[in-house]
Formats: C-alpha cells, structure tokens, sequence
C-alpha cells in the first residue's frame, strides 16, 4: 500500500481558454502527487472560487485517499449544504481527489469505479449554434465523419438579444422534419431547447413534429418544477434529456423515481463529481434510465466523464465540441495530453488517473476574464431564459 498522502494545498485556476474561462483545481499532497479537477458552473466562477477557499480550510492535512469521507465532510460541514455553488467546489476537489488515488495507485481513474465495461465511449455531435439552414448540411458532414446521433439547435439559439418562443418553434419543427426526410431513418437526432420554452410551447413544439423525427428532446422547460415536467410527458412520447443543471442526487430523485426522463445529462462538474455520479448511475439504472452526460468544459471534465462512461452499464452517449468550430476548449497548449477522438469515440485511457496533463504555467499566465451569458429579451421587453 502507497503512504498516507496528505493534502498540502488546494489551487484554483480561473483562466480563458477559449472563447470563455476554464474552472480548473489542481489538489496538491505531501508526498508530490496531485490531482486536477474542473467545476462546471461557467459564469459564476468568482463564486465558486471562494467556496474552494473555505473548503481549503479544512481539508489541508487530511487524507487524499479517503475521498467518500472527504464528500461527505465538505457537503455537511455547513448548515446550508448543497446547491450549485457549493457542489461545483465539491465537485472539481473530488473529480481531483480520483486522478491522486488513480496515480497513487498506478490505475486509472475508471478501476477506482468498478473497472472498464466499456474500451471506446460513443458520443453525439451537434450541429453548432446556429440552427438555420445550413444546419442540414452540418449534420450530413457529422455523419459522413461517422457520426450517428447528432443534436440541433432551436432556430433562434444564437440570438444575442431578442428570443420569441413560438416564432422558434414552428420554424425549428419545419427545419427538423425536413432534416429527417433528408438525414434518413437510421440516425438518432435530438434538439437542445436549452429549457427556452413553457410547458405549452412545448407541447405545440412536439405536435408540429412528424412522428420519429426526433429520438430525444433536451431541456425543454426549466427544471425547478417536476411536476411540470410530469405535465408535458402527458403530452408527448418524445423522451426527454434532462439534468445538466442538477447538483445532487436529490435533483435527480423525482426525475428518475417518477419515470419523467428517459435520458440523464448528468455533469460531473456540477453534480457533485465521480463520487454523486456513481450514486445517479446506479439509480438511474434501476429505473432503466439512460445516460447521457453534459459535457460542454475542457479535457479534464471530459476525461472525468470519459472514465465515468467507462465504468457504467447504463450509457448512451458523450457530448462532444471537438467537431463544433473555433470554441479553443481544448487548446493543447494548455492540455498537452488529453482524451483525443477517433472518428466518433473517445478511446478509454490506460494511464494512471484521468490521464490528463496540465500546462500550469501557461494557466497562471492566462487572466481570468468576466463572461455573462446573454440577457435575453422577448419583444415586449420581458426577460426570458438564455
């Protein structure tokens, strides 16, 4: 058995990469073996940053290798426990915490869930943000890269300002029907409404769709109130993709235990790392519930995911940019050794932990930079959801 590694520091690194900023957490021990993590609350990440902080406090001196004990302690260490904030911290200190004992270990990360089920993980590409014509023809070159599920954008995705729901949906139904007709039957398609809509823009979205257009609907209506997502699934049979947003296994709970979802898009970086992840995997596949994790950060939240994907029964596909244009995520300046594609999967690293380098001088260098999603507006003037 290796010795105790204790942790000697926790290191938080906002910095641009790309077109926005990256979370990333470096986890430091005694004995010279460290951990990268990312936290997933992009936008936010001043406020995430100073949960590290007070989890730093107390974790200093204690054992790396214990990372079921640690969870437990940062999430009920305080009266207000739980919410994004804190379970985006938890999250990117835990995901680190798998890559030490990996190394320590000499395994990688998946062995430390229960060993590899999966060699290569499949994934879905999307056909960029915007979704207007030329989105067909984006999704024929996706499939001719080997592609075979591909996720659309609703027309009106990339609007920097004014987003009318029911103008988007009656021309993004017109768009889809003809992407089926001109895509074939074979493909699995799906959309991101980003949860844009309510819950009768919704369902007059999915009754302007010919019947096996789409093979899954993603986030249609915010997710605060299950029951009315329990509302929609009465009029639908599209399966839902829901659960970017979740940060705990509680989120989840009404979602799977009521046969809402059919498709979980858990985030590793918000959910509360690998640890919560292992617990809504099992869940999910007692409730023959699929999973099909958010993925839209930088190498280290896809080798996360990638090690997580390996290691479950449960799994559809990975989210991917990597074909999506000029968003920089994954700069290999900063990520000299990262998860790399061939052709549509992800091949499961062998090596000790996440298999993930970092360029940490080029990170201390690279400045953090404000970023605000866009505040958008209907036309009446009322805000609406980005």
């Amino acid at each position: 058995m290796p010795p105790k590694l204790k942790i000697s520091d926790i290191k938080s690194f906002p910095a641009r990469v790309g077109i926005r900023n990256q979370f990333l957490v470096k986890v430091e021990t005694d004995q010279g073996v460290f951990g990268w993590g990312e936290s997933g609350l992009t936008g936010r990440e001043k406020a995430v940053a100073g949960a590290i902080e007070h989890y730093r406090e107390f974790l200093i001196g204690q054992d790396a290798m214990q990372i079921g004990r640690i969870w437990q302690e940062m999430y009920r260490s305080q009266y207000f426990e739980g919410g994004r904030v804190l379970q985006a911290a938890i999250s990117a200190i835990d995901i680190a915490l798998h890559d030490i004992k990996g190394k320590a270990l000499g395994v990688p990360v998946y062995e430390l869930l229960g060993g590899k089920q999966r060699h290569a993980i499949p994934t879905f590409a999307s056909t960029g943000d915007s979704a207007g014509e030329g989105a067909i023809e984006r999704a024929q070159e996706l499939m001719e890269a080997g592609f075979d599920a591909i996720r659309f954008f609703p027309i009106g995705q990339d609007s920097r300002d004014i987003f009318e729901p029911r103008q988007s949906i009656a021309a993004t139904a017109n768009l889809l029907n003809r992407a089926r007709q001109a895509l074939g039957s074979a493909v699995v398609l799906g959309i991101d409404y980003h949860h844009r809509l309510s819950v009768a823009e919704a369902a007059s979205f999915c009754a302007r769709l010919d019947r096996g257009v789409l093979d899954f609907l993603e986030e249609p209506i915010r997710d605060e109130t299950p029951e009315a997502y329990e509302s929609l699934r009465s009029m639908t049979d599209i399966p839902f993709a829901i659960g970017e947003e979740f940060a705990s296994k509680w989120q989840f709970l009404p979602y799977i235990e009521r046969g809402i979802h059919q498709f979980n898009r858990l985030d590793v970086c918000n959910v509360g790392g690998l640890t919560e992840a292992m617990k809504v995997a099992g869940w999910s596949e007692a409730h023959y519930v699929d999973l099909m994790p958010h993925n839209p950060l930088g190498p280290v939240c896809t080798a996360a995911t990638v090690h997580f994907a390996a290691a479950v029964p449960n799994f559809a596909w990975l989210e991917t940019r990597v074909p999506e244009r000029a968003l920089g995520f994954d700069n290999s300046e900063f990520f000299p050794v990262q998860p790399r594609m061939v052709g549509a999967v992800y091949p499961v690293s062998d090596a000790p932990g996440l298999g993930v380098e970092v360029n940490e001088a080029l990170l201390n260098r690279e400045s953090f930079a404000f970023w605000e999603a866009p505040h958008l507006r209907r036309n009446d003037g009322s805000v609406t959801n980005w």
